[in-house]
């Protein structure tokens, strides 16, 4: 009994951190944001499938809720991701599943170079001059980690950066854990400078 009531808690311990560290990493970086027109920055993942898969689609659901409620004048939603190993590009696998699947009819730009996070904040870059508020859509340490990205490259685009609705209580509880001891290991070249929640 005590053995199940260890684990139990264990259980529960793990789930709370891994909520904790979601919650903190999609808060880090991100400012108040001011102004009408936004871009919407969703980044892809490996995708051999010649749909996108799992990940992708939970990335796109993601990135179309993060589209300013009041519908904000000239928003744009950027897919970004290269060729996979089936040839298509992870951003063009990406908007396809918006357009067709979700029916989303706003406007869309692809990105479809990127091969690393680096290479999709370097190649959205062009994609971002002139929009007043700025959302990076994936999982929270990525997000996060290009954030940072974007800020070592472009400082005064980075300052524009506003949250994007990538995280939310609950969502992916069981897997959070995993996805927080997995962040910790992609973040650890951020300075603590760049770990620090915005509130």
């Amino acid at each position: 009994m005590r053995r199940r009531t260890g684990l139990a808690t264990a259980g529960a311990a793990a789930l709370v951190w891994g909520e904790w560290l979601n919650w903190r990493w999609s808060r880090a970086l991100v400012g108040s944001g001011v102004g009408a027109s936004e871009a919407v920055v969703v980044l892809g993942y490996r995708n051999p499938q010649s749909t996108a898969n799992f990940v992708n689609r939970w990335r796109v659901r993601a990135g179309i809720r993060s589209v300013a409620a009041d519908g904000a004048r000239g928003t744009r939603v950027i897919f970004s991701g290269g060729p996979t190993s089936n040839g298509a590009a992870e951003a063009q696998l990406m908007a396809d599943y918006a357009k067709s699947v979700l029916e989303y009819d706003g406007t869309v730009l692809l990105e479809d170079r990127s091969a690393t996070t680096w290479e999709n904040i370097t190649n959205v870059i062009p994609l971002l001059e002139g929009v007043d508020r700025i959302k990076i859509v994936s999982q929270p340490a990525h997000a996060l980690k290009a954030r940072a990205y974007l800020r070592r490259q472009r400082p005064d685009l980075a300052a524009r950066v506003v949250r994007a609705d990538d995280y939310r209580p609950g969502e992916w509880m069981v897997g959070k854990p995993l996805l927080a001891l997995y962040g910790l290991w992609t973040l650890r070249g951020l300075t603590a400078e760049e770990r620090k929640v915005s509130l």
